[in-house]
């Protein structure tokens, strides 16, 4: 087996590197190095280059035997994709839409994508379910779900199979303290917990304590990032021993507040977390967490970490490298 890992040089996508290897697969990985850092992937094999290159990917997949691809490589700031939608539809549709020609003509048939719990926009209801209403309130997630689209045509009209990956929050860092999310270019909740934390920014703005849940500040679900990536080899080996296509949630089945992440923070650490109440954000919801059960059904798996493991990991890694992994 060598897995193609696009985006393999990022945050999520070198943890899964790493615990692909782990299992005896082979990898390579293919990352422009935009926002992915090249030391990140060690020793593996690795290409700079583009997905949208479509020769470049069927030469790739030819050269080292690929037979299976974990897709990560996207633009993913929600802001920034409505300032430009242009750069996101070109990098996340196009791209995609190129690397899976390359795929296709290179005869590899097994695909597992990374999507976004953002196709839901504002719940209906809590958990949420995969087959409750897509909603998509920006354009980073429509590229996500035109993404999905694609696959599943792909699933129609030829041999590709794929696993669909709904990611709720992603967080935390690797055990070892050796891979994590680079707070510079991160949007995310926890990262700029720590960096109030830790003084390397002023007061963590809290967005809203009106909201009608038990503290009034938003509830999310917060996956720690080993498990996220436990999930993409679930996947791997639900194509590899023939299972069909299919879209799964990825979360714990349960909700955290901002409040209780900060209260959480302070517990493990040690330390107080300054923080503001500021006015809520448009658009954002009250309540987003999952229904797991169709994961758990399909392939088996579990998350294994807890909140606190979240906190522990992510306040080491942060810590230890306040300037990313150039640090």
């Amino acid at each position: 087996m060598t897995v193609l890992i696009t985006g393999g040089a990022g945050y999520i996508g070198s943890i899964t590197t790493r615990l692909i290897r782990s299992t005896g697969r082979g990898v390579v990985v293919l990352d422009t190095l935009e926002n992915g850092r090249r030391k990140a992937v060690g020793d593996a094999p690795f290409v700079q280059g583009d997905v949208a290159d479509t020769n470049l990917v069927e030469r790739i997949c030819k050269e080292h035997g690929v037979d299976e691809v974990v897709h990560f490589a996207a633009y993913k700031a929600v802001g920034e994709s409505m300032e430009n939608p242009t750069k996101y539809f070109q990098n996340n549709v196009t791209g995609s839409q190129k690397l899976f020609d390359g795929l296709n003509r290179a005869g590899v048939q097994r695909v597992v994508f990374s999507s976004t719990a953002a196709v839901y926009g504002t719940p209906t209801r809590v958990p949420v379910r995969e087959d409750d209403p897509l909603s998509c309130e920006s354009v980073y997630a429509e590229t996500k779900l035109m993404i999905e689209r694609t696959l599943g045509w792909y699933s129609k009209t030829t041999n590709m199979r794929s696993v669909v990956l709904r990611y709720f929050n992603a967080a935390g860092a690797s055990q070892d303290c050796t891979l994590g999310e680079d707070w510079r270019h991160s949007q995310n909740l926890i990262p700029h917990v720590m960096k109030a934390t830790l003084g390397f920014a002023p007061a963590l703005k809290v967005f809203g304590n009106d909201f009608p849940t038990p503290d009034g500040t938003g509830v999310r679900d917060y996956i720690h990032v080993e498990d996220l990536a436990a999930a993409h080899v679930a996947a791997l080996d639900h194509l590899k021993k023939g299972g069909e296509s299919i879209t799964c949630n990825v979360g714990t089945g349960f909700g955290t507040s901002v409040m209780q992440i900060i209260d959480a923070t302070e517990r493990v650490t040690g330390m107080k977390v300054p923080y503001e109440i500021v006015d809520r954000r448009a658009g954002d919801p009250a309540e987003c967490y999952a229904d797991a059960s169709r994961i758990n059904a399909a392939f088996g798996w579990t998350p294994k970490h807890s909140l606190d493991d979240i906190i522990a990991t992510a306040y080491a890694w942060h810590s230890s490298h306040p300037q990313g992994h150039d640090s």
